[in-house]
């Protein structure tokens, strides 16, 4: 399911700027014209979904008191903390997307056409590997694969900064995409299946929180430390750092690299 849920957010990411670019060059405001209509296509949509199941939870308490519980759980268990910050300060670190411009435009010359390349190539690599794991999901060392991929997601964007060449920096984006799809698979079944039932939406909760963190703070991040030392040392930087973070998080939560399966069961066992 979460595989499936990825190939359909993929798909829009790959789709969407590779049509940008196109629209762009018949008129220009025809990009914002065309997503606004694709916006009230999706909001008729979910117009159309019926009541869901809610689990049992205790009511007795306020809002506030069931976030600060969803909270606590996040601290206390490890291996949910251990993943959920990972990809927070990795993907903060690392956020190169928010740069495509600078390096279409000033580094690799390639206009608007080859910027709406560079943008859907990560969703390429991510639609690809989710397209896989909705058949053929990992289910052995799922902790050491997720340390790796998000090891290569900083190695690709070094390369990436440093390359002058379109096919070359497509590529980069392709396994890193590729690799943060590996990385958000393992991460959403770890802290769905390792959260009980009545903490399970305000875990997810914090989870999607901190995903969106990661990315607008890291797009921001990019962008003022591109003004002070230049895009192409942002990027390698970045990369650099998401490298550092994933060999530290190793040795602070070890529950990460011990994580051999998916199921809590099979790992008490």
């Amino acid at each position: 399911a979460i595989a499936l849920s990825s190939i359909a957010w993929q798909s829009g990411m790959l789709i969407g700027p590779a049509m940008a670019g196109p629209l762009y060059a018949i008129r220009p405001d025809l990009p914002y014209i065309v997503s606004a209509c694709l916006y009230a296509l999706a909001g008729l949509a979910m117009l159309t979904v019926g009541p869901v199941p809610r689990t049992i939870m205790d009511r007795g308490k306020g809002p506030i008191a069931q976030i600060i519980d969803g909270m606590a759980y996040v601290g206390q268990n490890k291996l949910v903390l251990g993943v959920i910050t990972l990809d927070l300060f990795a993907v903060f670190l690392a956020g190169s997307t928010a740069l495509l411009p600078v390096f279409a435009r000033d580094i690799l010359k390639v206009g608007e056409q080859g910027l709406s390349l560079l943008a859907s190539s990560p969703a390429a690599g991510a639609a690809l590997v989710a397209f896989v794991f909705s058949f053929r999901p990992i289910r052995t060392n799922v902790g050491n694969k997720m340390l790796v991929s998000v090891l290569l997601f900083g190695l690709v964007t070094v390369i990436f900064g440093f390359s002058r060449i379109l096919v070359v920096s497509m590529a980069c984006l392709f396994v890193a995409g590729a690799a943060d799809m590996f990385s958000v698979y393992v991460r959403q079944s770890l802290i769905q299946l390792n959260t009980p039932d009545d903490k399970r939406g305000r875990v997810s909760a914090v989870s999607l929180l901190t995903v969106s963190a990661s990315n607008e703070l890291g797009d921001a991040f990019s962008g003022m430390l591109a003004w002070l030392i230049g895009p192409v040392a942002a990027v390698v930087a970045g990369g650099g750092g998401a490298i550092l973070i994933t060999a530290l998080w190793s040795r602070l939560f070890p529950q990460i690299g011990a994580a051999r399966s998916f199921d809590p069961a099979e790992e008490e066992a």
